[in-house]
């Protein structure tokens, strides 16, 4: 069997972590295996966690260029990883990389470009529903809006650190595989992070800070301490 090149990519998203088994180290050991029984080789991974619904994906598009630079074949655990935007993969599907999901791997790009309209449309009939039942709920006389603003302020800010907590515990993992590694520096593990190709929650690079922000707020406790 000839060899062939992969390039694989992960995807965690703050509000899917931790459901259907699709955190980090079970898309990895998904790809590794697919690769293992097949005698493929992996030559780099990229990962991109997501702090919110967004339609863009960097660390996506830098894979893709990776893989037309290597002539190599992208590589998901799952196929929802992609199927999400029917932008991105028109775009995909112009771009001539070839891609092969762990759970589905004889779909094809028409495959994936069919199922993401499916999607699409489907977050389109829930929006329209939604302003549906507001604008009923308004011409009933349902007052819409938070009656307390200074309660919905808090809650602002208790949703806001709601999210922060669900990014920095994507990103827990990696760090400390990171560590496991010999890197224990805050400096280090920020330049593993961004070499791996991991955004901080705002899309960055990370520095000695940012590491130091999730470990504390995922408890420092559960980390070996690096300087």
């Amino acid at each position: 069997m000839a060899t062939r090149k992969f390039i694989a990519y992960f995807r965690v998203s703050t509000d899917r972590q931790g459901k259907n088994g699709l955190g980090v180290e079970a898309q990895r050991q998904a790809v590794t295996d697919y690769l293992g029984d097949n005698g493929w080789k992996l030559i780099a991974e990229v990962t991109e966690v997501e702090s919110g619904k967004r339609n863009d994906r960097p660390q996506l598009a830098e894979a893709l260029r990776a893989c037309k630079k290597h002539k190599a074949t992208l590589i998901i655990a799952r196929l929802d990883r992609l199927a999400r935007n029917v932008h991105f993969i028109s775009g995909l599907m112009e771009s001539g990389v070839d891609f092969v999901a762990v759970d589905m791997p004889h779909a094809n790009r028409l495959t994936v470009h069919v199922l993401a309209a499916v999607a699409e449309h489907e977050r389109e009939m829930i929006s329209a529903r939604t302003k549906a039942a507001l604008q009923a709920a308004k011409a009933r006389g349902v007052r819409l809006g938070s009656p307390n603003p200074k309660k919905g302020a808090r809650q602002g800010v208790k949703a806001s650190k709601a999210i922060a907590d669900q990014f920095a515990g994507n990103v827990a993992p990696i760090i400390r595989e990171i560590e496991a590694s010999g890197v224990t520096s805050l400096q280090g593990i920020a330049r593993a992070l961004t070499a791996r190709g991991v955004s901080t929650a705002r899309g960055g690079d990370w520095t000695a800070s940012t590491v130091g922000n999730v470990k504390r707020r995922v408890g420092g406790a559960n980390f070996q301490e690096g300087r």
